[in-house]
């Protein structure tokens, strides 16, 4: 049998896990952290539950195919519950749009707020769904390792105009400006500017339309420990505070006669215990601008030089804020969009200028609104996300971290949560030193590399390693990128490049993509 090492258990690196194991292998995952999950570890504080990262549940059918692999149901791990609606997206002005997923209730939308934008959202929905059907259901676990593949997909990303913003397209078809942010403000999940980020991101609307919007009941946390227990059940070792410092590399005379840019190939992993790990394959749920860096000697790296690294454009980052109060808010929907008064400017100086505005919007979540057990009877648990810039910033969190949130509480206080701060019960939060030291993302960046153009597909860190035999990158640097699909996706990709220990394990089933998962 096969050995594997996965380095990293976000969710990622468990669907890598599942699917090595599908494919022969025998499988260890390394987690640097006292928990699983990655950024979807949790947080427990006074009685609250905290989902520490992804709240947002979409196309769950990448996580039912995980189980499926063994004959098994997701509903015996953990449970999903549909939100509606999927957002309510509040503006400066006082006005609101609550974003649903059924055509029928968004063109209500639609027509409340600006009745002659219906027919341009028809037209905006339809451009979407052309969009997913080529970037979602022919190019989301297909690699992208050299440039033929690339090639191949230019035709259709043409057609499709992918050259245009999300917000470009977006404006294209629908002139209220309130409709034109609910509409684009989607790539921020992922990591992106809408007004630099690639129209393609745009098959995010008509992904949410088709699957929906869940929630995990237990919190997302409950999805990650369904995992881990089925892991545990396929023969998966789970090995929790063992972070990897180096990936162990040998000479490789005959791939580098073929390959000259790969002249090692990995034999296993080095601890920081000092452990040595052997494997032939190499798993890394990790940053991999982190892993080039810092996991493997720069003798090795041939095409992922320190300087070509370097001029990666990382993400932007995230203040979060977690809190529970005495007192329920029941007219606070499970997620919302706190819009602030400035919109372009303001995601300008996160990503451009890598400057603290003094304004700001936030997305605010609920979970007690779909589940009251994650918090004491009679109380809410919420957390607040603020995108901010990344590390290159030179931010000093540990000086402003305070004040900031009391800027978010009070802003919180005036839009949604009224005397939200007499009936705290608990209150902590994070910053981008969080990302960059306990997450270990470059730059403090909450999402990898920024999802621009040029940083997709076969421009980004491709799923396989360039400079190392065996080695393959899953998780959100690589294509396709962040998001729960996305990072799915990439552990998908693992089936089409990681070769079969042995021949019955490409028997595995075959999948058709679902219309839509029953509630």
């Amino acid at each position: 049998m096969g050995r594997a090492v996965v380095i990293g258990s976000g969710f990622g690196g468990l669907a890598a896990a599942v699917r090595l194991r599908r494919l022969g292998y025998e499988v260890t995952v390394l987690e640097a952290m006292d928990q699983p999950g990655g950024r979807a570890a949790v947080f427990q504080r006074d009685g609250h539950i905290f989902d520490a990262g992804p709240t947002v549940i979409t196309a769950p059918y990448l996580f039912d195919e995980l189980f499926q692999l063994f004959g098994r149901d997701s509903r015996e791990f953990y449970e999903l519950m549909p939100v509606d609606p999927f957002y309510d997206v509040r503006y400066e002005d006082g006005s609101n749009f609550a974003y649903r997923g059924d055509e029928a209730r968004i063109i209500a939308e639609i027509e409340r707020l600006s009745p002659g934008d219906v027919d341009g959202y028809r037209k905006l929905a339809d451009h979407s769904r052309r969009i997913f059907e080529v970037g979602y259901a022919k190019l989301a676990d297909v690699p992208f390792s050299s440039p033929l593949d690339m090639l191949k997909a230019v035709p259709s990303m043409l057609r499709l105009e992918s050259h245009l913003t999300v917000y470009q397209l977006v404006s294209r078809y629908l002139k209220d400006e309130r409709l034109r942010q609910a509409f684009s403000f989607q790539p921020l999940l992922v990591g992106g500017n809408p007004f630099t980020t690639s129209s393609i991101y745009l098959l995010i609307h008509w992904l949410e339309r088709l699957w929906g919007v869940w929630f995990a009941k237990g919190g997302t946390t409950a999805i990650v420990k369904g995992l881990v227990r089925f892991l545990g059940e396929i023969g998966v070792d789970v090995r929790l505070s063992t972070p990897v410092a180096e990936i162990a590399i040998a000479k490789d005379s005959r791939a580098a006669a073929s390959r000259p840019s790969r002249m090692g190939k990995t034999t296993g992993v080095v601890t920081e215990s000092g452990e040595f790990i052997a494997a032939d394959v190499v798993v890394a749920n990790a940053d991999p601008s982190v892993v080039y860096q810092r996991m493997i000697d720069p003798r090795w790296r041939k095409v992922h030089s320190n300087r070509k690294i370097a001029r990666t454009k990382q993400s932007m980052s995230l203040f979060v804020a977690y809190f529970g109060t005495d007192r329920t808010y029941p007219d606070v929907k499970h997620h919302t969009i706190v819009l602030g008064p400035r919109y372009r400017e303001l995601l300008t100086d996160i990503f451009k200028r890598k400057l603290l505005a003094d304004d700001f919007s936030l997305y605010l979540h609920r979970p007690t609104a779909s589940d009251p057990s994650l918090a004491p009877p009679g109380c809410e648990s919420f957390y607040v996300l603020s995108p901010v810039p990344n590390n290159e910033s030179g931010l000093d969190w540990s000086k402003i971290g305070d004040s900031y949130l009391d800027r978010v509480y009070t802003e919180l206080e005036r839009r949604c949560l009224p005397d939200l701060r007499k009936h705290l019960t608990t209150s902590f939060y994070v910053t981008p030193d969080y990302f960059e030291e306990n997450l270990r993302s470059a730059s403090g960046a909450a999402f990898g590399p920024e999802p621009l153009l040029l940083q997709s597909a076969y421009f980004r860190y491709h799923n396989v390693s360039d400079d190392v035999g065996g080695l393959y990158f899953v998780g959100a640097g690589t294509h396709p990128g962040a998001g729960l699909p996305g990072v799915l996706n990439t552990a998908k990709v693992l089936t089409r490049v990681v070769p079969p220990v042995r021949a019955s394990a490409t028997a595995s089933p075959s999948f058709t993509m679902p219309v839509a998962r029953g509630a």
